[in-house]
């Protein structure tokens, strides 16, 4: 047994009325595990160590015995699952995890080669998490059968007490190929775009369905919840939703990330099980506010995608998506790309996977490098003030005249005022100018310190040293070209 690396226990099972638990033992750590049924006759438990040392095993109900196991030190690459530390997240060891995502929704419901191909793809680029479904999906550019569904046929529609378990086996496959290549599997468990009946199984069946999933994988350390892919088009209550919430998180005994994602109305992110903000935005000047509302780690993990497809969504430059990552960045968010180009064969990576073709990916890999080589996360260096702040600094007629405009009008000036500041501590500052070309940056850097000062290039991914020593205000000629930041880093 290794720290964070799943051991499995299997045992034969002809019984649909056994149970087979445990209960494991570490010092004063305890965690009750429950098993689940595999589709082959089988009862297995797993289980995810999360520290060292010696774990005493009580198996109960098909089997009543006990073991005990020996847990070594983990190895160097391996971090164990990412929890939320403040506004950011962490591994559980403690290291940092900036998550840079993509989507590749039907990843698993496709054939073996585009697979394969699928995942060669995710090996040489940078994205370390990738959104992927439990269930396919039936919508344009997505309209092939799957091999293989979830669970078997009835009657009256799916039997989520009886997995079929190819299905399954390529899922988990798929998954811990993700963690050996250090991405995070975030998955999404329900959405509307279904030809199958998927979409509209009873509540109780969502909440078995749930209940499995969360006994057969939660002890892959990679592992991300989304309970689903714009849940606002399912048919569920805002009580229903919360409910399947709480009987995910609690069957879940590792604390995996959990949260959900809309079309129109925003999840409520208050909600005690949520850890963390999952939001499609088009406008991430908001992303700020977001953060500040809820005190939680957002991801924008649908900014719009680079691409050429009709939709408005799917056809936005590979400039454009490059410019809301360093947006969202900059207000101590994170982002995921998505890419929909048209294809002759079909083969959307955000839909089925296959090869990246767009501009992006390797911008999106120099913004990350920048962010991994800081000291710590970014945070958002301004606040974003409301026009009653602000206008107790106007003079009397500018208030006279914007007394009666509504926030619908006030709105755009605020966010003309808006900077693409961030900070980490005292230790790093980072000022992104967008689609600004500006002739001259400038940075007020505090006077006790000594500052190495670049000039980044978002687009030509290029960082210039124009200051080696500075401390205090610092202006430096710019370009005059759009996506260009400043980086200043405190001197060790």
């Amino acid at each position: 047994m290794r720290q964070y690396e799943m051991t499995e226990w299997s045992f034969p099972c002809e019984s649909e009325s056994a149970e087979l638990c445990a209960v494991i033992l570490n010092g004063d750590w305890r965690r009750m595990l429950r098993g689940f049924r595999d589709g082959r006759g089988n009862m297995k438990l797993r289980f995810l160590p999360l520290k060292e040392g010696e774990y005493k095993v009580r198996f109960i109900g098909l089997v009543d015995r006990v073991e005990t196991h020996v847990c070594e030190k983990a190895e160097p690459n391996r971090h164990g699952p990412v929890r939320v530390e403040g506004t950011h997240f962490r591994y559980d060891d403690g290291t940092w995890f900036y998550p840079f995502g993509t989507t590749v929704y039907a990843l698993v419901h496709q054939e073996q080669s585009l697979i394969e191909q699928t995942m060669a793809t995710l090996r040489e680029n940078c994205f370390n998490k990738v959104r992927i479904c439990v269930f396919p999906k039936s919508f344009p550019f997505n309209e092939n059968e799957p091999p293989f569904f979830p669970f078997e046929k009835a009657e009256d529609g799916w039997d989520v007490g009886k997995p079929v378990p190819e299905y399954w086996d390529e899922l988990e496959k798929r998954i811990s190929e993700l963690n050996e290549m250090c991405i995070q599997c975030d998955l999404i468990l329900l959405h509307p775009y279904d030809r199958w009946g998927f979409a509209r199984l009873s509540p109780e069946q969502v909440e078995q369905y749930f209940d499995y999933a969360a006994r057969r994988l939660s002890a892959f350390p990679n592992l991300w919840w989304s309970l689903a892919n714009e849940y606002d088009l399912l048919p569920y209550s805002d009580e229903e939703w919360a409910h399947f919430a709480s009987v995910l998180a609690e069957a879940d005994p590792y604390g995996h990330l959990l949260s959900n994602h809309q079309m129109l109305t925003p999840w409520d992110f208050s909600n005690p099980d949520t850890t963390h903000i999952c939001l499609q935005l088009k406008n991430v000047d908001d992303v700020s506010r977001w953060v500040s509302r809820y005190h939680k780690p957002l991801m924008v993990d649908e900014c719009r995608y680079e691409g050429n497809i009709d939709w408005e969504w799917g056809n936005i430059s590979a400039l454009e998506l490059v410019d809301r990552f360093w947006k969202i960045v900059c207000q101590g968010g994170y982002a995921s790309h998505g890419e929909t180009f048209l294809d002759e064969n079909d083969i959307l990576w955000w839909a089925k996977g296959g090869i990246l073709k767009g501009k992006s990916p390797q911008r999106i890999a120099f913004l990350k490098s920048i962010v991994e080589s800081l000291p710590s996360p970014l945070s958002y260096s301004d606040r974003d003030w409301t026009w009653e702040e602000i206008s107790q600094h106007l003079p009397d007629f500018l208030k006279n005249q914007t007394r009666e405009l509504g926030w619908e009008q006030l709105y755009p000036v605020l966010m003309d005022m808006k900077r693409y500041a961030a900070n980490c501590s005292e230790e790093a500052y980072l000022i992104y100018y967008s689609r600004h070309t500006v002739a001259w940056g400038e940075l007020d850097l505090p006077e006790d310190g000594l500052y190495r000062v670049e000039r980044l290039d978002a687009w030509e991914m290029t960082r210039t040293v124009v200051d080696n020593a500075a401390h205090g205000r610092v202006r430096v000629p710019m370009p005059s070209k759009e996506g260009m930041a400043l980086l200043a880093v405190k001197n060790q």
